[in-house]
């Protein structure tokens, strides 16, 4: 070909779009606007919010491969692009993406088991309901997080939280290695040996180093379980009675088997206002007296019962809002002792003041979940494996998630703006707290999986932590691939 031909070829893929060079020069699966797979793809986002962002296209890869074909096209241009497992992120730009490229791991759904040592290659692609289904009946459990509905890909790189911690820690505990395809759009293997800083940083780092298009993870072996929820209509009796059940069960409680989440509701002009209880135990019968303080409140239902895993995962959508526009944000607090109940009472007072300012915005849902976070998960991460966000058992603490779902686009600033309101006041209050010696002063990393995008994550890790983020990432996306051209939270 002569000079001006090669010439003029090279200037082609250096200015055509990544959808249009995977489509010309691979054969991989591209799918664009008004097709099914894409109208599809857009439609299995958790808030409508990231579903409004109209990528140019969404390329499906089936393998490790094909993700490094992708990845190396994206690095001849400087287009902005995401990244996409479950699409339960409901923060936009995280993992959707306006007039470029999204990625979507859906293809990437492997979920390969040695039944003899518990050890499955599972793909970002798969949700957890799906993966659970996989592994249903084969007697070993995947330790993933309490909504069926979740992708894989996301809640690991976030650590994850799960109805198992307290027994094995984050979902990031359990992964023993990674397949990763590198911003250079190379295909690495990381485990503790082989690149034991980024095998680190993958655990709490969110998508800062590259794509993962394998976990390797340890599975743990599981039989019946217990579980569901108990529904509370709301007064300042039952606030009082669950408020310090949640507190107590997270110091007191010693069975490891055992998890509940306690959630505060309310919705349009407080046509409901209740309390949902999420309760869990890993085994076919809780022992007598496990969740007394909770059951002895009188819920107005409870259907927990015993059912397969595979089962609470499929049953546990149900909380999914529909049609909605969704917000999440975070905040941890030091567990108060049973002489400052009223630090409880407090925050939940906090929320229903803030929230009760927007219960006319249509279709408004307002939730607060007191999550615990006792020593336990923090022991049973540390031993499993190191992450960045090194949770210490100094103290017991809880994880709170503020939700905010609503109807029109159009009322986004002003829902983030509450949002902001909501954890930054509880914020205040907690350093107040801790300065006149009500609550200890201990370290409070932020739960990447639940946080806002207007709060600041790596801020929130120890200061060493974040600064192996940032290195690590230096030294895997030297040109800024990642922290540049797609969303999340950058060290």
């Amino acid at each position: 070909m002569p000079l001006l031909g090669l010439l003029a070829l090279a200037l082609h893929h250096a200015l055509a779009d990544t959808c249009s060079s995977v489509e010309e020069t691979t054969t991989i699966e591209v799918s664009r606007p008004l097709q099914l797979s894409y109208i599809a793809e857009q439609q299995e986002y958790w808030s409508t919010s990231c579903a409004a962002l109209t990528p140019t296209c969404i390329i499906f890869p089936k393998s490790a491969a094909e993700v490094a074909v992708v990845v190396r096209i994206l690095n001849e241009n400087s287009e902005n692009f995401a990244v996409k497992s479950g699409g339960h992120n409901p923060n936009n730009y995280f993992a959707s993406v306006e007039g470029g490229p999204l990625i979507s791991t859906q293809k990437l759904d492997q979920a390969m088991l040695n039944q003899e040592t518990g050890i499955v290659r599972v793909g970002p692609g798969n949700r957890l309901d799906g993966l659970a289904a996989k592994l249903q009946g084969t007697g070993w459990t995947f330790v993933g997080g309490r909504i069926g509905n979740t992708g894989v890909g996301g809640l690991v790189l976030g650590g994850g939280l799960s109805y198992m911690s307290a027994q094995y820690g984050w979902s990031a505990s359990s992964v023993v290695e990674y397949e990763l395809v590198l911003p250079n759009a190379t295909v690495i293997s990381v485990t503790a040996t082989d690149h034991p800083d980024l095998f680190k940083a993958l655990k709490g780092g969110g998508n800062n180093f590259g794509i993962v298009t394998t976990y390797v993870v340890q599975a743990y072996r599981q039989g019946k379980v217990w579980g569901g929820n108990l529904f509370f209509a709301r007064t300042p009796k039952t606030d009082a009675k669950l408020l310090k059940a949640v507190r107590d069960f997270t110091e007191y409680n010693t069975d490891d088997k055992a998890a509940v989440i306690v959630t505060a509701e309310r919705t349009n002009v407080n046509l409901v206002d209740s309390w949902i209880l999420f309760l869990f135990y890993d085994g076919a019968t809780p022992p007598p007296g496990t969740f007394d303080n909770f059951t002895s409140v009188g819920p107005l239902l409870n259907d927990c019962r015993t059912r397969t895993y595979a089962d609470l995962m499929a049953f546990s959508n149900w909380v999914i809002v529909p049609l909605s526009v969704v917000t999440i944000g975070t905040e941890t607090i030091p567990l108060p002792s049973a002489n400052h109940q009223d630090v409880m009472t407090a925050i939940h007072a906090h929320w229903r003041n803030v929230s009760s300012t927007v219960l006319a915005v249509p279709g408004v849902v307002a939730s607060i979940a007191f999550q615990p976070f006792p020593k336990r998960i923090a022991e049973a991460a540390r031993e499993k494996s190191p992450d960045l966000i090194d949770c210490d058992a100094d103290a017991h603490r809880m994880i709170l998630e503020i939700n905010y779902s609503f109807v029109l686009p159009s009322d986004y600033e002003r829902m983030a703006n509450t949002m902001q309101a909501t954890y930054g006041g509880i914020r205040e209050k907690v350093l107040a707290w801790q300065r006149d010696g009500t609550l200890p002063d201990v370290y409070l990393p932020l739960f990447m999986n639940y946080g806002f995008f207007r709060e600041d994550y790596f801020a929130r890790l120890r200061p060493e932590s974040r600064a192996l983020a940032r290195q690590v990432a230096a030294s895997v996306d030297p040109d800024g691939l990642f922290r540049s051209r797609t969303g999340g939270w950058k060290p």
